[in-house]
């Protein structure tokens, strides 16, 4: 299954390069679509992965998160993870690792 990178202007293409920001997701999961309208509002490219549908995105978050699964949305800001939609959080990383203005 191809990834989705989520651009600012709400394009989407082929992910190509790696991604900064990773949003782990379902499709049923009413945080994971508030944090995704979070990052759109604030302009942030980010690569959406349905750890469901993907086994490989699944194992790929398990690796990051040492197999300790606790729910989604999980987010991959630049090596730095985020359980859960934790706007605080977020904020902080996105501006530490300089992804939107400060």
């Amino acid at each position: 299954m191809s990834d989705t990178v989520i651009q600012p202007d709400s394009t989407a293409k082929d992910a190509g390069s790696d991604p900064k920001v990773i949003l782990y997701s379902t499709t049923w999961c009413a945080f994971c679509r508030t944090e995704e309208q979070y990052f759109q509002k604030l302009g942030v490219e980010y690569v959406k992965k349905d750890v469901e549908a993907d086994k490989e995105a699944y194992e790929e978050l398990m690796g990051k998160i040492g197999g300790n699964f606790q729910g989604v949305p999980v987010t991959d800001i630049a090596g730095d993870i985020v359980l859960g939609f934790d706007r605080h959080k977020i904020d902080d990383l996105l501006r530490q690792k300089q992804l939107v203005a400060a």
